[in-house]
């Protein structure tokens, strides 16, 4: 027990000795003092409880407010699924940060850019940790990705491999080829369904994984192998992200994880089986060809991880198990967040015609009809980013980021967050607020040529990649990617809609989806037909 002050001791003792004189010395008719003297010393009790109380804290504020729930179970029977709206809905009713107790762990909600300041700039090596998901368990290589791994040595390792190394514009340069084929074979396709209904999002997430699996193994697997490797892999990866989405009993309440009462754990489990299994033979097919003196026929970032393994480290050297978690990082990481975004802008765009026509027009003056587009070409259609820009914004690939935990309880807005807490920053509300943004409901690329933002993380009222240490490393990657997505897909086609209405609604997840998939019509627009064939 805290012990008392002396000098609060000595008041009490005081008072205590006088209000036993005072009731013995006086009668009936003194009863109005006796009374007086009795409720000053209660008072003063209370007071020394106050103060014992606000001094075992700490004097620490309280907590932030928020939603009363259930005993045991907290808010999470009332939870939404379209979490990203229902927070923003709970922000106006609460304030822009707010409390939920889920099971046993503590969610807090931060929708300003006020506030996701504190959290990812001023308080930023506090909140630099992950609240690793239950099922994270399931992998070999759990927790060795740059995702899940906690601030320090390793993860800052683990950063400059794939910021200043592996996804630096310079390595990004030497595998342009890859990426140049990969939109050329989805063109040649594309042109192939003239005049048929498309699924573009279905399209655009078989381009980028396949792209990605080129950059990522492009030298060692080829041919038909490789294009039915693409298929299992997308059917894996639709697999882990939907679990990946799902609300897990294990992460509320830990104690009873071992029991893996939904069975996510074990599906996931499943799923990365399948994973490892592909990983280890990919590896070993270009460790073989390593060994035998050859390249496959290119390089790839899987020959790149595996020298600057075998160069090693003193402090934190890079395992067998990063290079296998790195890849899973690409591969899971990397194509649902862009065919997604790709997805929602050909959306938006189709929606409001003018927006389109002004895209196909800047292609036109830049690149021409006669020509293919180029990744050399984007740097040169200010109106295309903006779009880009515009899209998440409205439509940000990951709308809570991907959540913080605060290594210790720190104060933010003037409230305590716990050691531990899931802190959620809402950049999709925060995207769509009307004292920032004006209009902020309606699709404005242009809004993006008259202002200032970019998605460096500095500015608070639009961060769509995040901000702070643990900022997307990819960004350099999916602007390359959404880019020449876009480009080539409206410099390539007209497009159409197969029906007249256009649903433009959300479907919320670890990465933000569209919910009616985008069917449209392409009909080629390039010169000539020569333009469209694989080189």
């Amino acid at each position: 027990m805290t012990p008392i002050s002396p000098f609060l001791e000595k008041q009490i003792a005081m008072l205590s000795d006088a209000w036993s004189w005072w009731w013995e010395s006086t009668n009936s008719s003194d009863e109005f003092a006796r009374v007086s003297l009795t409720f000053a010393l209660i008072s003063l009790v209370i007071s020394w409880y106050a103060w014992m109380f606000i001094k075992n804290r700490g004097g620490a504020p309280p907590p932030p407010p928020g939603p009363r729930g259930l005993p045991l179970l907290g808010y999470l029977p009332f939870l939404d699924p379209e979490l990203h709206s229902h927070f923003a809905d709970l922000a106006r009713a609460h304030g822009p940060i707010l409390k939920l107790r889920l099971g046993s762990k503590v969610g807090i909600v931060v929708t300003s850019p006020s506030l996701a300041r504190e959290v990812l700039k001023d308080h930023d090596t506090i909140f630099a940790n992950r609240d690793v998901p239950d099922l994270t368990n399931a992998l070999q290589y759990g927790g060795f990705d740059i995702v899940c791994t906690p601030f320090g040595p390793e993860w800052r390792m683990l950063r400059r491999v794939c910021v200043r190394e592996m996804l630096s514009s310079a390595t990004l340069d030497v595998f342009y080829d890859l990426r140049r084929q990969e939109f050329q074979r989805t063109v040649r396709y594309l042109y192939g369904q003239a005049g048929s209904p498309v699924n573009v999002g279905e399209q655009m997430f078989l381009t980028v994984m396949n792209v990605i699996t080129s950059m990522l193994w492009g030298g060692t697997v080829k041919g038909e192998e490789r294009a039915s490797l693409g298929a299992e892999f997308r059917r894996v990866v639709a697999a882990m992200t939907e679990l990946m989405g799902k609300p897990n009993i294990s992460d509320f309440f830990p104690g009873l994880a071992r029991f893996d009462l939904q069975g996510i754990r074990k599906r996931f489990g499943e799923c990365a089986l399948k994973f490892e299994g592909i990983f280890d033979s990919i590896i070993q097919q270009r460790m073989k060809i390593d060994k035998e003196g050859g390249n496959g026929g290119g390089k790839d970032f899987l020959q790149f991880l595996l020298r600057l393994k075998d160069e090693g480290h003193a402090k934190t050297p890079l395992t067998m198990n990063h290079v296998r978690a790195l890849l899973l990082d690409m591969v899971v990481g990397g194509t649902d967040t862009t065919s997604n975004t790709v997805e929602f802008a050909m959306a938006e765009m189709m929606n409001k015609p003018e927006v389109m026509r002004k895209a196909q027009q800047e292609l036109e003056v830049v690149v021409g009809r006669d020509k293919k587009v180029e990744e050399s070409h984007i740097g040169k259609l200010p109106y295309l980013y903006a779009v880009m820009k515009e899209v998440l914004r409205l439509h940000p690939a990951l709308p809570l980021l991907v959540p913080h935990c605060p290594s210790e309880s720190c104060v933010v807005g003037g409230y305590t967050i716990p050691k531990g807490a899931r802190v959620f920053v809402n950049v999709w509300a925060i995207h769509r607020d009307p004292s920032i943004w004006k209009s902020p409901l309606e699709f404005d690329p242009e809004r993006f040529l008259r202002g200032t933002w970019d998605y460096s993380g500095k500015d608070f009222s639009y961060f769509p990649f995040g901000s702070g240490r643990r900022i997307c490393a990819g960004i350099a990657m999916a602007e390359r990617m959404v880019m020449f997505s876009l480009a080539t897909l409206l410099h390539s086609f007209d497009w159409k809609l197969r029906e007249e209405k256009l649903d433009l609604s959300e479907k919320f997840g670890i990465v933000l989806t569209k919910k009616m998939p985008l069917v449209a019509i392409p009909t080629p627009r390039l010169s000539h037909p020569l333009l469209y064939e694989y080189e």
